[in-house]
């Protein structure tokens, strides 16, 4: 089974920046996909960002020029870098982990944007 855990969120000002970082962890086949997700506060689901086995990423488009994302397969770790946050950023952050077996979600961290 792979768990999935995520962290870096917090309450950060508009303007800023947080790292989110997701970690796999168990029984770890190669991972084909890593993906985040959000949720924000009108329950509307988003993805976020992505990047393949390859490396090769994706972007929501109202994130697409202000995040970035890329991954250490040696820690099966995959990193969310996130710059110039807005209040609409504001949401739960989900990491989903594919591997040729599974997908699996994480507990999901808190992002706030605030003055």
């Amino acid at each position: 089974q792979v768990q999935v855990a995520e962290s870096g969120g917090g309450l950060v000002q508009p303007g800023g920046s947080l790292r989110l970082s997701c970690t796999a962890s168990g029984t770890v086949y190669s991972v084909i996909l890593w993906s985040w997700y959000r949720l924000g506060p009108k329950n509307e689901r988003e993805l976020v960002a992505s990047i393949n086995a390859d490396g090769i990423t994706d972007f929501g488009n109202s994130v697409k020029d202000r995040f970035s994302i890329h991954k250490i397969d040696a820690e099966n770790t995959v990193f969310l870098q996130m710059n110039n946050l807005k209040p609409e950023d504001t949401a739960v952050y989900y990491c989903n982990v594919r591997t040729i077996a599974s997908a699996r979600w994480g507990q999901g961290t808190q992002v706030t944007v605030s003055s």
